[in-house]
């Protein structure tokens, strides 16, 4: 694949998304990058500012999300249009890459799970990057294998925590050399 051909779809917010736009900025490819009014971005290229109409496209349940994440989020606007715009990074990319926390429920921490989830819902090849285990690792379907991924599609997501490390940044700076 060449660097020109590719998209990486992301949300512009600081730690992992960041890094992933900074790496693709870095190899020529291009971002397109959702967020929302009110929304603090860390990154300006490629922002596409979602309609209020847009996000209502990525609605979901809190209710619904915290009984498949195992766990309860508080209901507030703001929490709500960052699941919808997560909505729209996972439903975009056709590759799904986060760097996290998987916990032993098989979840992703934080509301960067719900990209997850999202991902295995949609039945699209899905790699977390657990900082704590430092290695990457492919949901088979039923559970997670340590793996080495490449970027093998030109429309693939990147996302994760706001929190990330110096193993996660080194992560994905290693799968952009692997893929480029």
């Amino acid at each position: 694949m060449k660097p020109a051909d590719c998209v990486l779809f992301s949300g512009a917010a600081q730690g992992a998304e960041a890094v992933f736009g900074e790496a693709a900025e870095g190899r020529g490819i291009e971002e397109v990058n959702f967020t929302f009014e009110g929304h603090s971005d860390a990154r300006r290229r490629g922002i596409r500012v979602l309609t209020q109409s847009e996000l209502t496209q990525g609605d979901v349940s809190l209710a619904y999300v915290s009984k498949l994440m195992n766990r309860r989020y508080r209901d507030t606007p703001l929490f709500k249009k960052v699941l919808q715009s997560i909505w729209h990074q996972v439903n975009a990319g056709q590759e799904i890459y986060v760097v996290g926390k998987i916990q032993e429920d098989d979840t992703v921490k934080g509301g960067t799970g719900w990209g997850a989830e999202f991902a295995k819902l949609c039945n699209k090849p899905l790699f977390v990057f657990d900082q704590e285990r430092s290695g990457w690792f492919g949901w088979t379907g039923g559970a997670w294998t340590e793996t080495t991924p490449t970027i093998s599609h030109p429309h693939f997501t990147g996302t994760g925590t706001r929190f990330i490390e110096d193993n996660g940044r080194e992560a994905v700076e290693a799968l952009f050399d692997r893929s480029f």
